[in-house]
């Protein structure tokens, strides 16, 4: 028999972990891509290295 963890309120674990999964990107993960194919006040979510761009204009 399938056991299903439910929540007090009866909503099952299980099944929102594997809806999630099946979702696609997460808010983070979106403004994360963003930032790096360039999209509009993302820095902040960017990997780059600022002053290294900065010496290489130089």
């Amino acid at each position: 028999m399938n056991q299903h963890r439910l929540t007090e309120a009866g909503t099952d674990i299980e099944e929102v972990k594997r809806k999630n999964a099946e979702s696609g990107l997460s808010y983070k993960e979106v403004y994360e891509l963003l930032a790096k194919t360039g999209g509009h006040n993302t820095k902040i979510y960017s990997d780059t290295d600022t002053e290294e761009v900065k010496q290489k204009l130089q």
